[in-house]
């Protein structure tokens, strides 16, 4: 990705709207979806007009799954779930964007998918700055590692 790509990249509104920024990765933007009932994060490739993965380029697409995979590990570490879910649906925001969810056996909607089970549990004040507290430390070292 070129620096112009990045500067340039303007972030779907429906996804500013619903999330939290939480960092920027080489490739992707890390959000946090304001439902309070799943960890639950997105990547957000910093590239304009893409919709579906093919779209990138190979280098793109081999980032991006670095990205994802670092991001699903580093989740199931902290939050301790029973299954990482991992989607790119884009069927309602067509800005490509991948869903990694931390699932565990006893939560709400197991084993359907959370999509469409029970409205959206916004994150209060105090449970955002927890999780921020938890995650954003073990994610600083491992981007200060990957960072070229």
């Amino acid at each position: 990705m070129t620096e112009q790509t990045a500067a340039t990249f303007t972030l779907h509104s429906q996804l500013a709207k619903d999330c939290f920024e939480l960092a920027d990765f080489p490739l992707c933007k890390l959000l946090l979806c304001n439902d309070s009932a799943y960890p639950w994060f997105i990547l957000v490739p910093k590239v304009n007009d893409i919709t579906d993965i093919y779209q990138l380029d190979w280098q793109q697409q081999q980032q991006l799954l670095n990205e994802s995979s670092l991001l699903s590990e580093l989740a199931m570490q902290v939050f301790v779930g029973d299954k990482m879910n991992v989607a790119a649906l884009g069927n309602i925001v067509e800005q490509l964007h991948i869903h990694h969810v931390v699932r565990y056996k006893n939560d709400v909607s197991w084993p359907k998918p959370i999509w469409g089970q029970q409205p959206l549990t916004p994150y209060t004040e105090i449970e955002l700055a927890a999780l921020k507290d938890k995650v954003l430390p073990k994610l600083a070292v491992v981007l200060d590692a990957i960072q070229y």
